[in-house]
């Protein structure tokens, strides 16, 4: 044995089961509602298919063979009388005893040769069952029909000199109603069946609802929720309010302490400024006044990006019109930007944070572009929007680096120059905050461009 079939013996056949089992996987729903249905329709389906087949094996076939086998024995009581007792010419009196009291249809038919075999059904069990009596009790040439007439059954047996034939009643040799049975099993089932879908969808429905506010506050957006549902699912709900009304508090003294902060440092920069206004006008005085103004800057960019705009409310907005307010505003300033937009292009978000990550993308285009390019699409799913300028771009392995707060690049671009190197940061977090993100690529007209996607 080689190396290889050795390897191959130990491995056995591992991974021809994993694959099976990935594709299986693959094919199997991902939802919560069609898995919990195949969990409680499944066991339900395999135990009818059960109870079905040991039905139809056990109880139809028994009941048919023995049905069959009475039709034979009397078939075979008649032949016994014929051959045995002194009859009329035509055997009269045999074949009104067989109609009145058997319920068979006799005669007899000059000696020929038997029809050959006709097809046979694949379903019936009937033909199989009869032949097989016909053979042990009566032991003659015989040819039999179950499928030319549906109600009834053909039986031709060679005697000595004649052929006996009889028409029966499919009933007399065949379990007919067997049917009943089977739809009255289908029949409950289904009622059942849909009685255990309508309480799983109301035991859902809780995990739904609990999702989607889990979703909608990761998104920014403020919904009310109840816990609802069995004990379990309750729970999990009490803990997300108490998970969100712990970030709230947090956030809301994160807030309160940024402001007193502010204040605090307002109130010393305003004596800065006091004092420098009673002093000598000078170059040394024009630089002092020149740092208090880039103190307070970086003061208000510092709190804004700790900040954030938690406080502000989500709410549909048209984006479309929106970058065509910011576009006004900066061909105000003398900025020129191009502007690409369905029209209208409804998205939920907090407008004014939205309107500050579009303004920072904006500056740091128009600060080192040419051309600046602004494009926003939906695919009803998720907004994206991109910012494309002609500068000289980030190099790729600082395109995560420069979101990092208080980074400021000094080679190719400086995505902050003159700032605080917190502009993306704050795009960073606000687009977070939407439950969405941002990233940088390189941009068709030869700089950067910046591709931000929210949920829609």
């Amino acid at each position: 044995m080689t190396f290889l079939q050795l390897v191959k013996t130990i491995n056995g056949p591992g991974p021809l089961l994993d694959r099976m089992a990935r594709r299986i996987g693959s094919l199997l729903p991902k939802g919560l509602y069609p898995r919990t249905l195949i969990i409680v329709i499944a066991p339900f389906i395999i135990l009818q298919s059960v109870v079905a087949y040991v039905f139809m094996e056990r109880h139809w076939q028994l009941v048919t063979r023995r049905l069959s086998s009475a039709v034979t024995a009397d078939i075979a009581a008649l032949i016994d009388v014929y051959e045995s007792y002194p009859q009329d010419a035509d055997a009269t009196t045999l074949t009104n005893i067989a109609s009145e009291r058997l319920g068979l249809d006799v005669d007899f038919l000059p000696e020929t040769d038997l029809p050959p075999p006709g097809p046979k059904p694949f379903f019936s069990i009937l033909d199989a069952v009869l032949s097989d009596e016909i053979r042990r009790q009566i032991g003659r040439p015989f040819w039999i029909d179950t499928v030319g007439r549906s109600n009834l059954i053909e039986i031709r047996i060679k005697l000595d000199h004649r052929i006996m034939r009889i028409i029966a009643r499919r009933s007399l040799a065949y379990a007919s109603n067997s049917h009943i049975f089977l739809m009255w099993m289908l029949g409950t089932s289904m009622v059942l069946l849909v009685i255990a879908i309508l309480f799983l969808r109301n035991q859902i429905k809780p995990i739904l609802r609990l999702a989607s506010a889990a979703e909608s506050f990761g998104k920014g957006r403020d919904v009310s929720f109840m816990p609802r549902g069995a004990r379990e699912i309750r729970r999990a709900g009490q803990a997300f309010l108490e998970m969100r009304r712990r970030i709230e508090r947090a956030m809301e003294q994160r807030t309160t302490m940024l402001n007193g902060v502010s204040h605090d440092l307002r109130t010393i920069l305003t004596r800065f400024k006091l004092s420098l206004a009673f002093m000598e006008e000078g170059p040394e005085l024009e630089a002092l006044r020149g740092d208090v103004d880039e103190m307070a800057r970086m003061l208000e960019a510092y709190l804004a990006f700790a900040r954030g705009d938690t406080t502000e409310q989500a709410v549909p907005t048209d984006i479309a019109e929106l970058l065509e307010a910011v576009r006004s505003d900066l061909e105000r300033q003398g900025d020129d930007v191009r502007i690409e937009a369905e029209a209208p292009l409804m998205v939920t978000l907090r407008p004014d944070a939205f309107r500050r990550l579009l303004l920072n993308l904006l500056a740091n285009a128009i600060r080192h572009g040419t051309r600046v390019v602004v494009t926003a699409t939906s695919d009803g799913r998720w907004l994206t929007l991109t910012v494309d300028d002609d500068g000289p771009g980030v190099p790729v392995d600082m395109r995560e680096e420069v979101f990092k707060p208080f980074l400021r690049l000094d080679e190719a671009r400086n995505m902050d120059s003159g700032g605080t190197g917190l502009g993306l940061a704050i795009v960073r977090d606000i687009a977070r905050a939407h439950g969405g993100e941002v990233t940088l690529t390189d941009s068709p007209l030869g700089g950067l461009r910046a591709l931000v996607r929210l949920p829609v």
